[in-house]
């Protein structure tokens, strides 16, 4: 943006001094004043040349820096879905090692109740067959 501003400022004091050099060529020219003004002309058609120059130049850096701007944007917008589907990803395989872990502890709660239902049962019956 100082860029910007510098560029800006150097083009109005470009202009001021081509007035004032203007102006001091008239006061000490040892030409004709149609001669003078022809000269004037020139450097008036020059100084508008070159401001039109300044001008595009600036529009086309205007126009570089926002394209660059655009493509940080994007990769930044990339970068941002590519994390985001990372962590669902992540997040997905520790719900089913989740999942995998509750099963596995389902089993084993079932497998106790089973071998303790088994235990009783063979425990109440080994008395009452001996009477």
């Amino acid at each position: 943006m100082s860029d910007i501003d510098n560029g800006a400022s150097g083009l109005g004091w470009f202009l001021a001094g081509l007035g004032l050099g203007a102006l001091v060529g008239v006061l000490y020219a040892p030409k004709s004043g149609r001669e003078t003004r022809e000269e004037l002309l020139a450097s008036a058609m020059d100084a508008k040349e070159r401001a039109g120059e300044y001008a595009q130049e600036g529009r086309e850096r205007v126009s570089q820096m926002t394209e660059q701007g655009k493509q940080q944007v994007n990769e930044y917008v990339d970068r941002g879905k590519e994390y985001y589907e990372r962590g669902r990803t992540q997040w997905s395989e520790y719900v089913e090692k989740g999942k995998g872990l509750v099963q596995d502890q389902q089993s084993k709660v079932a497998a106790a109740i089973d071998a303790g239902k088994q235990a009783y049962v063979s425990s109440t019956e080994e008395p009452s067959s001996s009477s």
